[in-house]
This record gives structure tokens, sequence and C-alpha cells, in this order.
């Protein structure tokens, strides 16, 4: 895995070269009226890049950080959730009870219900 990091790292790499070399020309941006910058396009188109690249990681955190002040805000949900689960778990196991009582009065049972899942 650490040899294919590599490669894609190093192709990545070998690519912002070949395409920084290929486009030197100079590009005049005009981001205000009366505020420009004059930049190879390679460096303009990285650095535009590398703008977006940070706001796609600023969104991500965000989303974790909205994500966890949910799940703090209700944790009396995550208790119902866990006492339900308990419930439930119950249930199974008296119906799996049931289940194997009605077949030992089968004539032909040889096996539970809890070791036919097993298999």
């Amino acid at each position: 895995m650490k040899q294919l990091n590599f490669l894609l790292i190093f192709s990545f790499g070998l690519a912002m070269v070949m395409f920084t070399l290929e486009n030197t020309s100079p590009t005049t941006v005009q981001f205000l009226p009366g505020l420009s910058a004059t930049l190879p396009l390679a460096a303009l188109l990285l650095l535009v890049g590398g703008i977006g690249a940070t706001a796609a990681w600023v969104f991500a955190v965000w989303t974790g950080v909205v994500k966890r002040v949910e799940s703090q805000v209700n944790p009396g949900e995550v208790e119902a959730q866990q006492v339900r689960i308990r419930e439930l778990e119950e249930d199974v196991q008296r119906y799996r009870a049931a289940v194997d009582a009605q077949l030992g009065l089968l004539p032909a049972a040889g096996e539970s219900s809890a070791q036919s899942e097993a298999a």
C-alpha cells in the first residue's frame, strides 16, 4: 500500500511540475476595481486549487463539528435507544425460548433454533 501511495503522490507531483513548466505565461487577475495582480498562469491555478482544497477541508471540519454538537444535545435519545435495544434483545430471547419449547414437542425435533442459526 505504501508503494501505491508513493506512486500516486509522485505522479501527482510530476504532473504539477510539468503543468507549471508549460504554463509560465503571465496572467493578470483583477480582484476589485483598482486591485489586480500579475502572476504566471500555473501559479494562479495552483493558488486557486489550494484555496478550493482549504475551503473543502473547512467545510468537512464544520460538518463534523455540527454532527458532534447535535449528538451531544440529545444524550437522552441515545439512552432511550439503548433501552429499546435491550428490550428487543430480551424479546428475541423469549421468542427463541418459545420456539425451542415448541420444537421439543415435535416428534422429529433434534436441534434447537439457536443451533440451527449457528449452522
